[in-house]
């Protein structure tokens, strides 16, 4: 069954269309990423499923009810907020179990729901602190903790883990993780970091402009990217995407054996897939190197264009160095360069 599905659902302030006509379906019990830059619209799909804003056009619907003019409280659905909004004059203990206090539900219940999700998070010993007495992650675990005693089948986060120092989010990532899978919920969850997409997610929506620009698992946008946005979104360092003339100027015929049909292709390569040959390939020249210990980054210039090239180990090349680029006919992919577009 589809835990959540907006069909052409738009948003529309003044003369932006923050959202423009987004269609797509989430089964139960899969975490679902909004991925996308600042100002893509991810945002806004979650306040929209959340009810915190109001759709201009279109239909959502939880579970397979329609909720598009449902408030808030009547959608099943609890949010853990990117600032964690704890109330500071409350405990631990007082923060997680507020939401059961105001829906009356009994204390018995309340404290039992508390201990589960205390004991989860691994908050047991924390629910006389005040927030202010907690680090950044142990306040997170708490706005968790909110959510999971809500018991609703549906968790939207919103950028939950952007205060976090690097360290701290990596473990985070798997908690949140785990934490989802266990529980078997479904969980919308918005991010800039395509890392923690590409970690956590069964699905990846992929946002540019308040529009979708690909929405599938993770392996499938950085396997086969459907536009030139999700190839360079994706990926870390980005995937090389140059003309193709670029190529064919620098004297390498080889590297565009097989292409498609088009007079206006761009070649799109990962830079794990650039290697160093001694002869052959592309020629190139070194503009500058970042050692990061398992492996290294070589930025080249090929023509007017740059080609960055992850190679393992350690690479010494000093900046204006010759040198060849090759890859297997495999790892190229093609776009067209005027609609940005897959060509197979």
């Amino acid at each position: 069954m589809s835990a959540i599905t907006l069909r052409e659902v738009s948003k529309v302030w003044g003369t932006v269309r923050a959202l423009d006509d987004a269609t797509f379906t989430t089964r139960e019990g899969q975490l679902l990423v909004l991925l996308g830059p600042s100002g893509c619209g991810k945002s806004t799909t979650l306040r929209l499923i959340a009810g915190l804003d109001s759709a201009s056009s279109g239909q959502i619907e939880i579970l397979g009810r329609d909720v598009t003019n449902l408030p808030p409280a009547a959608r099943n659905v609890s949010m853990v907020f990117q600032s964690y909004a704890l109330f500071p004059h409350l405990s631990v203990a007082e923060n997680i179990i507020f939401g059961l206090k105001v829906r009356h539900v009994p204390a018995s219940e309340r404290a039992a729901r508390l201990k589960r999700a205390a004991d989860m998070l691994g908050l047991a010993a924390l629910l006389d602190r005040k927030p202010s007495q907690l680090s950044g992650g142990q306040q997170q675990r708490v706005a968790l903790g909110r959510a999971i005693v809500a018991q609703t089948p549906v968790c939207l986060m919103d950028e939950p883990l952007s205060n976090l120092d690097a360290q701290l989010r990596a473990e985070m990532r798997r908690e949140i993780r785990a934490l989802q899978q266990r529980l078997g919920i479904t969980m919308a969850y918005v991010t800039h970091d395509q890392v923690e997409a590409m970690t956590m997610a069964d699905q990846v929506i992929l946002m540019k402009d308040g529009r979708i620009e690909q929405d599938g698992a993770p392996a499938a946008l950085y396997e086969r990217p459907a536009t030139i946005f999700t190839a360079r979104f994706v990926g870390t360092p980005p995937m090389n995407v140059i003309p193709a003339d670029a190529i064919a100027a620098a004297g390498s015929a080889d590297p565009l054996q097989g292409a498609p049909a088009g007079s206006s292709l761009m070649l799109g390569v990962r830079p794990e897939h650039v290697r160093l040959v001694e002869s052959g390939g592309v020629p190139a020249s070194v503009t500058a190197t970042e050692y990061l210990g398992a492996d290294t980054l070589v930025q080249t210039r090929v023509g007017s264009s740059e080609m960055m090239a992850r190679l393992p180990g350690r690479i010494d090349l000093a900046p204006g160095a010759a040198v060849r680029l090759d890859w297997q006919p495999g790892s190229r992919h093609w776009f067209d360069a005027v609609s940005g577009l897959r060509v197979e």
